[in-house]
C-alpha cells in the first residue's frame, strides 16, 4: 500500500498575495535574499503584512551554508517569530526550511505557520519536504528530508517571476525538466506521479524557450511557474535519481549553478539509465519509460525503446542548445584537470546521496566517473 499526500495548500492567482492579510497580529520572520530587498520586490509581499510585526533576514546566498542557517535561527529567536514567510528561489526557501527544523531542535522555536513564495520557476521547493544544505568546510551538499519542513502554504504569483533574467529562466527551467524525468523513472514512481510528469514535460517543451526569449510573455511565465510546482509535487512523492545525486556532489565542489549542472548531466544520465551508452537500450523497462515521455511530445513517436530514448535525448539537447546552455564542463568554463581533481570525491558523494537511492539503475563508482569524463 502507498500513502500519497500533498499537504501544502496552494494559493494561485493574481490576488493570492492579498490573502497574507490573515497573518494580522503575527510576528512574521521573512527569509529572502539580498536581491529581493535591493530590487524592492520584497515590498510586493510586505505591503500585505501591514498589520503584522515583521523582520527581514536577507543574508542568503546560493547553496546556503550552515553558518547562514545558524545566523537566521538566532535572529528569529531574538525576534520571537511565530510565522515564517520565505520569499525567493530555492536557496531562500531551503534555508527557511532548515531554520524551521533546526530552530525547533536547538532552541525550541515554535513556528505556527510556514509560507513559501517562490520567485523563480525551478526548484518546486515550495511544495516539498526537501532542503539542501551546504557544508562549506567539506564542500558537500546534504539533503534534509522530513515532513517537518513541508510548507503549510505556497503562493504562486506570476508577477513575482516576470523579471527573472533569461539565464536564470533557462537554469531553473531545465531543473524542472530534470525533476520530472527523474521522478518518472524513479523506483518510487506511481500513476499519480506519471500524470504530473507527463503534463510537465509537455509544458516545459512548449513554454520554456518562449519564457527564455520573451520574459514578458505572461502565459509562458505562468505555465512554467505551475510546471515547477507540479514537478515538486511529483518528486516529493517519487524522489529523484542519479542526475541530482551527481549534481549535488559536483555543484558543491565545482560551483556550477544547480540547474545548469543538471542540464549538462541530463542526456548522459538518461543514456546511462537506459543502457544506451553501450549502443543498446538494454534497461528495457526504464527505456520504455523514457520512450513514453518522448512520445508525450508528439514528435517522431515510436514503439521502439532504443529510438524512444534517442528521441528524448535529442530533444533535451535541442532545448538546451536553444537556451544557449553549455553541454560540457569545458563549455561552462572549467578545465578538464579541475574536474579530474574532484572526480573521485564527486563520485563517492553522489553514490551516498539520498536521491541516488531511487535511481532505476544502480550505479557504481566507475559509472559515475565515466559520466563525468564524458562531459569534461
Amino acid at each position: 500500500m502507498e500513502k500519497i499526500h500533498f499537504p501544502t495548500q496552494l494559493w494561485v492567482g493574481e490576488d493570492a498575495l492579498a490573502n497574507l492579510a490573515v497573518l494580522k497580529g503575527k510576528k512574521v520572520f521573512i527569509v529572502t535574499d539580498p536581491f529581493m530587498v535591493e530590487s524592492g520586490l520584497v515590498n510586493q509581499v510586505t505591503t500585505h503584512l501591514e498589520d503584522s510585526e515583521i523582520q527581514i533576514f536577507s543574508d542568503i546566498i546560493p547553496d546556503p551554508p550552515v553558518d547562514k542557517i545558524v545566523s537566521g535561527i538566532k535572529q528569529m529567536a531574538e525576534f520571537g517569530g511565530n510565522t515564517i514567510v520565505a520569499i525567493g528561489g530555492g536557496s531562500a526557501i531551503d534555508a527557511a526550511k532548515a531554520m524551521k527544523f533546526f530552530g525547533k531542535k536547538t532552541m525550541n522555536l515554535d513556528i505556527e505557520q510556514f509560507i513559501a513564495i517562490p520567485t523563480t520557476s525551478g526548484t518546486g521547493s515550495e511544495v516539498t519536504n526537501f532542503s539542501v544544505i551546504t557544508i562549506a568546510e567539506t564542500e558537500t551538499k546534504i539533503p534534509l528530508v522530513t515532513d517537518e519542513i513541508q510548507p503549510d502554504i505556497a503562493i504562486l504569483d506570476t508577477s513575482l517571476v516576470m523579471s527573472v533574467p533569461p539565464k536564470i529562466t533557462a537554469d531553473t527551467g531545465m531543473d524542472v525538466l530534470t525533476h520530472v524525468i527523474e521522478a518518472y523513472v524513479s523506483t518510487n514512481a506511481n500513476p499519480i506521479v506519471d500524470a504530473l510528469c507527463e503534463k510537465v514535460v509537455k509544458i516545459v517543451f512548449n513554454y520554456l524557450e518562449i519564457a527564455y526569449v520573451d520574459g514578458s510573455n505572461k502565459e509562458a511565465r505562468e505555465q512554467m511557474h505551475i510546471a515547477s510546482c507540479m514537478a515538486g509535487m511529483a518528486f516529493n512523492v517519487a524522489s529523484l535519481g542519479l542526475n541530482h545525486g551527481i549534481a549535488h556532489a559536483a555543484g558543491a565542489r565545482l560551483h556550477v549553478p544547480h540547474g545548469r549542472m543538471n542540464a549538462i548531466l541530463l542526456p548522459e544520465v538518461v543514456a546511462f539509465n537506459s543502457g544506451l551508452e553501450n549502443g543498446q537500450a538494454h534497461q528495457t523497462e526504464t527505456a520504455k519509460r523514457y520512450m513514453a515521455l518522448a512520445n508525450c511530445l508528439g514528435q517522431n513517436q515510436t514503439t521502439n525503446p532504443r529510438l524512444g530514448v534517442q528521441n528524448l535525448i535529442r530533444q533535451i539537447k535541442q532545448l538546451r542548445s536553444k537556451l544557449k546552455m553549455p553541454s560540457t564542463f569545458i563549455e561552462y568554463g572549467l578545465s578538464s584537470q579541475e574536474v579530474k581533481n574532484h572526480a573521485e570525491a564527486i563520485a563517492t558523494a553522489a553514490l551516498s546521496d539520498g536521491c541516488t537511492k531511487t535511481n532505476p539503475r544502480v550505479p557504481t563508482q566507475d559509472d559515475v566517473l565515466k559520466i563525468l569524463a564524458t562531459i569534461s
